[in-house]
């Protein structure tokens, strides 16, 4: 049966704040940040706070470090610039008028100044030159977490599975308090698992699978900058699905279904998936009833899912009777969940064999579907 497994290929560690913008026949400001080698800061937000009223304008850079805005209404502010939700340099009380304002960010020229005890106390002074080292610490981590990522991507391409754990295990030993990286770990874990020979060393590595997923979970649950992220609970979802997956081979079948109904809660848009693998692991399990409950729920989520009504067909057969004309009694609804997967997809991979359960029942195979109708065997 075909089951649906999530990986992320990238490590997304810097999230941007926005906001709506309001445009009025104001006023404009605009500038260019520099950080403290010369080099445009991308990705950053200039805040504007109204220090009368409060009112907030955050304004996003470009890949050469400008920001600009129309609409912004004259008075007093404090504005900042910060980076992956992070203050690194603010000025305060800038006055805007009728006419455009400029703003620049040098982080060199300012650090200069500091120095000089021109325009900042020492204790802001010391305070920025502590963001600026913070700032670029977290700069060089993401830059060597990516190339750990990178590295152990190519090798769990390559079927090297050990390899990407070793490369990652020293992406966590550089910094362990990245949710993206247990992740890759886990999958890592998850993957390398079916190559062991020694059923205890298999088991072992979806056990490990299973806790380094829960503790992506845990660290990306705990996390204030991804909670900024507008896709984090889809993300949290991914997750959750390939620890139920990872559940699901250590045959803990409860923790996995409860595990998927989590994730469909997080990215109902993603729902249909979630229950389709519950349902798999339900069938493979032998629970029929729960199974089926799972695919109705599948199909709930997605009219359209073909394989949801397969599944479905093949589960209600499986409690089919014989009667006592010694042929087979499939329960209420099995013709028409096999007769609803080839109008959805009539030359799929289960094409054949929902045409021949169909016959097992004594169903007719829709002429819509490409084949000829069936007459119904004749009563005696």
């Amino acid at each position: 049966m075909k089951k649906y497994f999530i990986l992320s290929l990238l490590l997304a560690l810097a999230v941007g704040l926005s906001a709506p913008l309001v445009y009025s026949q104001t006023s404009s400001v605009k500038g260019v940040c520099k950080d403290l080698d010369g080099k445009p800061i991308d990705g950053a937000t200039v805040e504007w706070t109204g220090t009368d009223t409060g009112r907030q304008y955050p304004i996003k850079t470009n890949k050469k470090g400008e920001y600009f805005s129309l609409g912004i209404s004259p008075g007093k502010y404090n504005v900042k610039l910060m980076k992956d939700g992070k203050e690194i340099f603010h000025f305060s009380g800038v006055t805007i008028g009728m006419d455009e304002a400029v703003l620049d960010f040098d982080l060199k020229k300012e650090q200069t100044a500091a120095a000089k005890g021109q325009g900042v106390s020492p204790e802001e002074a010391k305070a920025m030159a502590e963001q600026q080292a913070k700032a670029s610490k977290e700069k060089d981590t993401v830059k060597a977490l990516n190339e750990k990522l990178t590295e152990a991507k190519a090798a769990s391409d390559a079927g090297d599975f050990d390899k990407a754990i070793t490369v990652l295990n020293e992406a966590n030993a550089m910094d362990s308090t990245r949710d993206l990286v247990w992740f890759q770990l886990a999958n890592a874990y998850y993957a390398s698992a079916p190559k062991q020979t020694d059923p205890d060393e298999k088991k072992k590595r979806y056990e490990t699978a299973s806790a380094d997923f829960q503790k992506a979970i845990d660290l990306r649950k705990g996390s204030e900058t991804a909670q900024k992220d507008p896709d984090s609970n889809k993300k949290l979802a991914a997750y959750y699905n390939n620890l139920a997956q990872a559940y699901s081979k250590s045959n803990k079948t409860d923790d996995a279904l409860a595990t998927y109904n989590q994730a469909a809660q997080l990215d109902p848009a993603g729902a249909a998936m979630y229950y389709f693998n519950a349902g798999a692991v339900l069938t493979n399990a032998g629970r029929a009833d729960d199974a089926i409950a799972a695919f109705d729920k599948t199909i709930a989520a997605d009219p359209t899912k073909a394989l949801a009504y397969y599944w479905k067909g093949i589960n209600l057969i499986g409690k089919a009777t014989v009667g006592k004309d010694n042929k087979m009694v499939a329960p209420e609804g099995t013709a028409e969940a096999f007769q609803k997967y080839l109008e959805l997809d009539p030359t799929g991979p289960m094409a054949q064999t929902a045409k021949d359960m169909l016959g097992t029942i004594g169903a007719s195979v829709e002429t819509g579907f490409g084949t000829s109708k069936k007459k119904p065997p004749v009563k005696k």
